[in-house]
C-alpha cells in the first residue's frame, strides 16, 4: 500500500517594501485616531469630574449639574434637528437636479458653487444670519404668532429682532447643506448605469428611473451625509452664538426671544470669564456634547452597515 504525500503548500508571495510601509502607516494612523479619541475622552472625564461630584450649591446658579446641562443639551438638539429637517430634503433635491436634470455646464457650475459654501467661515454665516436673515424673518414670526399661535412651536410672543431658535436652525441648515448635497451627489452618481438604462429601456420616466434605481442605491449615502451634517450642526459655535438670543430654560417655542442656548455656544461665551468649578461645569457640558456626537455617528454607522448588504438596487 502506497501513500501519497500532500503537495507542498504554495509559498506565500513576499511583500514588497512599499506594501509593508503602506500597511504599517495605515495601521498606525488607525491606532493613532483611537488613541487621540481615548485621550480626549479621558481629558473630558478628568476635568469634568470635580463638577460631577460637587455639591449643587457650588455650581453655576446653584443648580445641579443635570439641571445646568439639560437646557443646553435641549437647545443643541433642537437647533440641529431643525437644520437637519430643512437641509436634508433640500440637499437631496439639489443633488438629484445636478446629477440627472441640469445641463452638464450648469451642473458643473452648481456643484462647484455648492461645494464652495462649505469653505465659508462660520462667522460669515453668523453675520449673514443676524444682518439679513433675522430681520427678514420678523414679519413671518408676527404672522405665525397671530395665525399659528395654537401650535406650541409658534406660541409667541414673536421676537422683534429675529434672533430666535428658528433663525439659528435655518443658519445651521445653510451651513450643512453643502455637506449633505455633496455626499448625496457622489452617491447618486455611482448608481449602476445598467440599472438606470434598464429602467429607461422598459419605459420608465426619468423620475421613475430615479425612484427605482437611484434612490434605493443611495439611501445609505444620504443617511451618512445627513448624519455628518448633523454632527456639524451639533458642534457649531460662533454662528449660533451670534444669531441666537439665549435666555435659558427649555421651550419648544421657535419664534420668541426666550431660547435655550446650545452647549458649544455657551462654552464659547462663558469660558473666558469662568474659573474654578464653573470651568469644570462647562467641560462637563462639553463631555455631554462629546457623548451625543459619538452616539450620533455610531448610529449613522450602524444604519449604513445595516443597509450595505441590500441597497435595493443590487
Amino acid at each position: 500500500m502506497t501513500t501519497t504525500s500532500a503537495p507542498p503548500a504554495p509559498a506565500q508571495p513576499k511583500r514588497r517594501l512599499g506594501d509593508r510601509l503602506f500597511a504599517g502607516s495605515a495601521t498606525g494612523a488607525g491606532i493613532l485616531i483611537l488613541v487621540v479619541l481615548a485621550g480626549v475622552a479621558i481629558f473630558l472625564v478628568t476635568e469634568a469630574w470635580p463638577a460631577i461630584t460637587a455639591d449643587s450649591a457650588d455650581l453655576p446658579d446653584g443648580k445641579s449639574l443635570a439641571a445646568y446641562i439639560a437646557p443646553l443639551l435641549f437647545g443643541t438638539l433642537l437647533a440641529a434637528v431643525i437644520a437637519l429637517i430643512v437641509a436634508t430634503p433640500l440637499g437631496v433635491a439639489i443633488a438629484l437636479y445636478v446629477s440627472y436634470y441640469a445641463p452638464k455646464r450648469l451642473a458643473a457650475t452648481m456643484g462647484y458653487v455648492i461645494d464652495l459654501l462649505a469653505a465659508i467661515p462660520s462667522v460669515v454665516y453668523g453675520f449673514w444670519g443676524i444682518a439679513a436673515l433675522a430681520p427678514a424673518m420678523v414679519p413671518f414670526y408676527g404672522w405665525a404668532a397671530e395665525h399659528l399661535g395654537w401650535i406650541p412651536f409658534f406660541a409667541g410672543p414673536a421676537s422683534t429682532t429675529g434672533k430666535t431658535m428658528l433663525t439659528a436652525g435655518l443658519v445651521l441648515a445653510v451651513m450643512i447643506l453643502p455637506i449633505i448635497s455633496a455626499i448625496s451627489r457622489e452617491v447618486f452618481g455611482q448608481a449602476p448605469a445598467l440599472h438606470r438604462e434598464a429602467a429607461l429601456a422598459l419605459g420608465a420616466t426619468r423620475w421613475e428611473m430615479i425612484k427605482m434605481a437611484v434612490l434605493p442605491y443611495g439611501k445609505s449615502g444620504v443617511i451618512a451625509g445627513a448624519m455628518l451634517g448633523l454632527g456639524r450642526a451639533l458642534g457649531e459655535t460662533l454662528a449660533v452664538a451670534i444669531v441666537l438670543s439665549a435666555s435659558g430654560g427649555i421651550t419648544f417655542n421657535l419664534i420668541s426671544s426666550s431660547n435655550p442656548s446650545t452647549i458649544a455656544a455657551n462654552i464659547a461665551l462663558q469660558f473666558p470669564e469662568s474659573s474654578g468649578l464653573a470651568v469644570n461645569a462647562l467641560i462637563a457640558s462639553g463631555l455631554a456634547l462629546f457623548v451625543i456626537t459619538l452616539a450620533v455617528n455610531m448610529f449613522a454607522r450602524w444604519i449604513v452597515t445595516r443597509r450595505a448588504d441590500f441597497s435595493g438596487a443590487n
